[in-house]
């Protein structure tokens, strides 16, 4: 079973388009969504372990050019 979890996204000012177009294109993103509020950018993510999904939020998603801060949920069925 997958592991999913929601990336919230903070980013420079203006460049929230190009973060949700740059982070698609990451193998284990199912989606990327520019919102309004305290986070610029929500991603929702699915990877095969937790370890994984840590590597991915920390050496694919952080390394994308304008992003400033990440806050990591992971999905629990409850």
């Amino acid at each position: 079973m997958a592991i999913a979890a929601y990336v919230l996204i903070q980013t420079e000012v203006g460049k929230a388009a190009h973060v949700a177009q740059s982070v698609c294109k990451i193998t284990g993103v199912v989606s990327a969504d520019d919102v309004t509020g305290p986070y610029d950018v929500i991603v929702r993510t699915e990877a095969d372990s937790l370890d994984d999904l840590g590597k991915m939020v920390v050496s694919q998603i952080q390394a994308v050019e304008g992003i400033t801060r990440t806050f990591t949920c992971p999905v629990v069925n409850l």
